[in-house]
């Protein structure tokens, strides 16, 4: 049996985004599954979009993701020679020939075609011209492309996911698939790689279909095996459009700068398109999405990115962590002041990591720890009760807490409150009291982030506001 290599090869044009993402995850769980290997090449090629950067980001950011791969990255730049030698051989054979037709002249031709109703392509003019002439004009300096004379017949190949799939060639006229000898293009630098490094299935999205019956022709005009096909799903936004960069967020670092887990992250985009069938359950290990993987349960249609079970699953992976993981985490996204209180920062994150969905939201949720609350005196009002009332609750409560000289802690403070909440009412004593405490009608207990503040500071908010009770009275 032919070894297993599957391979992501990324432009770095741009950014990781989610659709590179998903199908070097995809090629990455194929791999684990299947005991192959995951071959990461880099298609740079277009050196005037190509950027250092872009790249960085690219391997960065499948790293943090924990799609990590066996060999590479290979650069397309780094094997110009091999691309020279194959463009040569099939030149040798006549499979490919110069084409010296300008722009214009080609635009004239499509819209003609257009105007007839013809589906436009490549008429072939070039074709005749001989092997001596051609040299001439490229020793003159006349500007060239190199196009492969597309043998017209139907190419049929068995997809993985799509099933059957079958082309007529005729359609597509002959493509460019070099600028030069030392320039090739997209569609023929793939088949050179995919042979040269042995890829047995090549795994990517649907938007690459329409490619693979040139390549397949290609493989065949230069005597290479043809791999296994499978093709993604587009990945799709609520409104059932395409992703695209403008309207949505589809950068990796954007999602990691917003605060999602890279654990939470992987489990999502495993799940775009395809679901287990042995699991009644959307949280899943890495381990256990390679157990489980089958790339015959992808779907054919489109892939919806739900950015709420999103912040669902996220939440839940922040749930798993524990709190000094968690500190470890908040460090790029707090301020720098408060890292230096770690003891309190722990404490603060035990309290609010249930009401996280991103790390992003902490410095929103936990600021009243740090700085005095600024809220509305009608906010410590509970239902119906009366701003008299509540005044009287609270200086109750701060009496009490005055008073009491023993360990600061929720444990100790609850009890203390306990026959006042039983005699006045639970919501008329602890309500003012949170709102005191922190300036939030959601929050975590006021016992627990009384805690965290300590005595001094719980008793200064409680005067505060006694004191904004005390002007609505007036």
């Amino acid at each position: 049996m032919k070894p297993i290599r599957v391979r992501l090869a990324p432009s770095p044009t741009g950014s990781l985004h989610i659709g590179t993402a998903r199908t070097g995850l995809f090629n990455y769980l194929f791999a684990k599954k299947m005991g192959g290997t995951f071959v990461l090449r880099i298609e740079d090629t277009d050196l005037e979009r190509s950027e250092p950067a872009f790249e960085k980001d690219i391997l960065e950011h499948l790293t943090w993701l924990g799609i990590t791969w066996d060999e590479g990255p290979y650069r397309q730049s780094e094997r110009l020679d091999i691309y020279e030698k194959y463009l040569l051989q099939l030149l040798h054979a006549e499979h490919i020939y110069y084409c010296f037709c300008r722009e214009e002249e080609l635009e004239i031709e499509r819209q003609e075609m257009m105007t007839c109703g013809i589906a436009p392509k490549y008429s072939g003019r070039c074709r005749a011209i001989s092997s001596e002439d051609a040299k001439k004009r490229l020793a003159q300096g006349e500007s060239s492309v190199i196009r492969f004379k597309m043998p017209e017949t139907r190419i049929v190949f068995q997809d993985m996911i799509r099933g059957k799939v079958e082309f007529d060639t005729g359609l597509f006229g002959d493509v460019v698939i070099a600028k030069n000898v030392r320039a090739p293009l997209y569609n023929f630098a793939v088949v050179v790689d995919d042979f040269e490094m042995n890829i047995s299935h090549v795994i990517r999205g649907e938007d690459h279909i329409s490619n693979t019956p040139k390549q397949i022709a290609l493989q065949k005009a230069l005597g290479f095996t043809t791999p296994e096909y499978a093709h993604l799903p587009l990945i799709l936004d609520k409104n059932r459009a395409k992703l695209s960069k403008r309207f949505n967020a589809v950068s990796i670092l954007e999602y990691k700068n917003t605060g999602y887990l890279s654990g939470a992250l992987f489990n999502f985009i495993a799940l775009l398109g395809w679901h287990p069938s042995a699991s009644d359950t959307e949280l899943l290990t890495q381990s256990e999405l390679v157990e489980q993987f089958d790339i015959s349960r992808v779907q054919k249609a489109g892939a919806i990115f739900d950015i709420e079970k999103l912040n669902w699953m996220n939440a839940h992976y922040i749930k798993e962590k524990t709190s000094e993981e968690l500190v470890v985490l908040l460090d790029s996204f707090v301020p720098e002041e408060w890292v230096k209180h770690k003891e309190k920062l722990v404490a603060i994150v035990s309290l609010e990591r249930e009401r996280m969905k991103r790390l992003s939201e902490f410095t929103d949720l936990a600021c009243f720890f740090f700085d005095m609350p600024e809220y509305d005196a009608q906010l410590l009002i509970w239902k119906t009760m009366s701003a008299q009332t509540a005044h009287d609750n609270l200086k109750e409560v701060s009496g009490v807490f005055s008073m009491y000289n023993g360990i600061w802690s929720s444990s100790a403070l609850e009890p203390l409150i306990v026959p006042l909440t039983e005699s006045r009412g639970r919501g008329e004593v602890l309500w003012p009291l949170r709102v005191a405490l922190s300036g939030q009608s959601h929050s975590p207990g006021p016992f627990e982030i009384a805690e965290v503040l300590g005595k001094e500071d719980s008793l200064m908010r409680i005067t505060a506001a006694l004191e904004k009770l005390a002007q609505l009275l007036k």
